[in-house]
């Protein structure tokens, strides 16, 4: 997939971070669209394997440092229509906290029940299948 969207503006990658049988949500002190709740996400560098961005923007976001474990997909983001990338990530070390009160109003660890109360729309299919099967185990 492009590194840049169709206006020049970069890719976002994001991270689905998974610990003690919980998800990562932040909350965005500006939403966009109807994007309140999401995964820690920013713009992928020039140079910057989607990857990489997606743990650097954890550690960024929420003083939390990750480990990429696999790539589970890109789309074109049906609100923003912004190149997505996503990774699943699993916590190497630190606690969460809002690192980045710029950006971040708030974190949460989200139970596989309350998903939807967080993000009230459909995930992007391999992101709620890789969360149904880890955090359904």
């Amino acid at each position: 997939m492009e590194q840049e969207n169709a206006d020049g503006r970069p890719a976002i990658a994001a991270a689905v971070v998974v610990h003690g049988g919980r998800l990562l949500m932040v909350r965005r002190r500006v939403s966009e669209g109807r994007l309140s709740w999401q995964f820690p996400a920013g713009e992928v560098e020039p140079g910057e394997a989607r990857e990489e961005a997606a743990v650097r923007e954890t550690l960024e976001e929420t003083g939390l440092a990750v480990r990429a474990l696999k790539p589970l997909g890109e789309r074109v983001h049906p609100d923003t229509g912004r190149v997505m990338s996503y990774t699943a990530c699993e916590v190497v070390g630190g606690n969460a906290h809002v690192a980045d009160s710029d950006e971040l109003a708030e974190f949460a660890w989200v139970a596989h029940a309350d998903i939807s109360e967080y993000v009230p729309y459909s995930l992007f299919e391999p992101v709620q299948e890789h969360l149904d099967f880890v955090l359904k185990r």
